[in-house]
Parts: structure tokens; C-alpha cells; sequence
């Protein structure tokens, strides 16, 4: 069985690889990435394989049983990146695809979630076996703030009291690991989402607890967000993005009380405390 991972030198990919290969063993996984040497430290097989070059995905692709395609992070490019991977696995013959989509992405109202439904119909026409991961937010995405947060004095974003439903990225690549050494997932969409919800002021208050400064939560419009994110260095696109998804999790979006991604992986997922915690060492 040869089990191939793209995207593997991001932070998902790397946490399926690790996972893969203490379930596993190195000999069946083949890392997937667009600039093999920065894979050379994952200790296994690795071809290259460019979404915007399709040649080199025929031969990345040759041989492979199940293919984890990890969404692009590239926003506005993903749908055409992964149409080329698709038809690439078609094309080789590749067994199962199992991909790494968005939360609810069929009624989302996220601007995130487009190229997510694009994807997932482009997989269902292609006749490939498939299974489709709708991973939900990443409690790093607001833990990678925390130390900021501290420092400033306050948590800010624009979420308001919107319960979000996150679960640590180790919990997402345990499901994918799950879904790549195991069988029975044929034609299955799992709503992937933590156990706990939190609203951002329950993260304050968590964030006040652990580190003994009162760090309170100050929820802005979408704009004024925007622009703090700007001056912290952000592309002024990427801030309005991150600035409309606390907008959308005001609302709902990152909101599910479904335990498909607990019952995959086994376990309860990580508890935000804990995330906070890995955040502040």
C-alpha cells in the first residue's frame, strides 16, 4: 500500500507524515511537495509535485493507492491547482482521494468555502473512490495570537459572541491518518469539528487564567480589525480575509456540535485550555 500526503512540508503535512509513519512505518508513505529538499528531513519517500506545473504530478502520482490532497493555501488559485492533482489521480490510476475541505462547505457562508465546493464536485465527477474531510477551524489560528494578546494588554478580533467549534491541527491530521489506514470511508463527507465550543471572550478569560494578567476580549468592526491586523504586518487582502471570518464565526460559520472528528480519531479532541498552554511555553 502506498499512501501519498501532498502539501507535506506545511504544518498539516507534516503532522500526517509524522502520524503515518508511527502507524505505519516510513516504506509505504511518499511526501508530496512542490520543493522536494525542504521535505528531505521527513524521513521518507518524497517526489515533486507542483500544482501549477501538471507534468510533474503524473510521475508524483505513479504507483499510489490513496492520495491525502491537502487543500492549497494559495486563495483565488486553489480550484485549478487541484483540478490538475484530480486529473493527475485519475489519470494514474490512484485508488481513494481523500481531501482536506472546509467546514459545512455546502452552506457556508464563508468566502473560503467557494473554492472548497468547487473542489469537492470536481472530485465526485471525476469517479474516483473518495472521501471528504471538512475540517473546521484550527484553535491555533487564535492561539498563534495569544503571546501578541498578552503583550498588548487585550485579545481583539471581530467574532463577537460566536461559539467556535475548533480543535488542535494534530486532531485534523490524526482524522486524516485515520481515514488514510483504514478502511470503509468510501463516498463518506465527515463535518470535522471539536468537541468543546468557546467564544472568543471564553479564550480571553482562559488566556487571563493561565498567564495571571487580566487579558479581557474587545470585539471591533470588521474594518477596524482589519486595519490592526495591517499594522501588525499583515497583507492589507489577507487582513480583510482574517477580519471577515471573525465576521462569519460572529454569525455561526465555525459553529458544530457533531463528533465525527472524536469518533475518528478515538479520543476526545484537544481542549482549548490546552492549546492556550502549548502557546504561552
Amino acid at each position: 500500500m502506498t499512501l501519498a500526503v501532498t502539501g507535506a512540508t506545511g504544518q498539516l503535512g507534516r503532522l500526517v507524515i509524522a502520524d503515518l509513519k508511527a502507524k505505519r512505518g516510513a516504506g509505504e508513505i511518499v511526501a508530496l511537495a512542490r520543493s522536494p529538499e525542504k521535505a528531505a528531513d521527513l524521513g521518507v519517500r518524497v517526489r515533486e509535485a507542483d500544482y501549477d506545473v501538471p507534468e510533474t504530478l503524473a510521475a508524483a502520482l505513479d504507483g499510489v493507492d490513496k492520495l491525502l490532497l491537502i487543500s492549497g493555501s494559495e486563495i483565488g488559485q486553489r480550484t485549478a491547482q487541484h483540478r490538475a492533482v484530480i486529473d493527475a489521480a485519475k489519470a494514474a490510476g490512484v485508488g481513494h482521494i481523500i481531501y482536506t475541505s472546509l467546514l459545512r462547505a455546502d452552506t457556508s457562508p464563508m468566502s473560503l468555502a467557494v473554492e472548497h465546493r468547487e473542489t469537492e464536485a470536481l472530485i465526485k465527477a471525476s469517479g474516483l473512490t473518495y472521501t471528504i474531510l471538512r475540517n473546521g477551524w484550527y484553535t491555533e489560528n487564535y492561539t498563534g495570537s495569544v503571546a501578541g494578546a498578552v503583550q498588548a494588554g487585550a485579545l481583539v478580533g471581530s467574532a463577537g459572541d460566536g461559539r467556535i467549534s475548533s480543535a488542535a491541527r494534530a486532531d485534523y491530521a490524526a482524522a486524516a491518518v485515520a481515514v488514510l489506514t483504514s478502511g470503509d470511508h468510501a463516498g463518506k463527507t465527515y463535518e470535522l469539528a471539536g468537541d468543546s465550543a468557546y467564544t472568543l471572550t471564553d479564550l480571553a478569560i482562559e488566556v487571563s487564567a493561565q498567564t495571571g494578567k487580566t487579558v479581557p476580549y474587545q470585539n471591533l468592526p470588521q474594518d477596524e480589525y482589519s486595519k490592526i491586523l495591517v499594522s501588525v504586518g499583515l497583507p492589507e487582502g489577507f487582513a480583510a480575509a482574517l477580519a471577515s471570518f471573525d465576521v462569519d464565526a460572529s454569525r455561526g460559520a465555525l459553529f458544530h456540535d457533531g463528533k465525527d472528528l472524536s469518533q475518528l480519531i478515538g479520543r476526545d479532541t484537544t481542549p482549548m485550555s490546552k492549546s492556550v498552554s502549548d502557546a504561552l511555553v
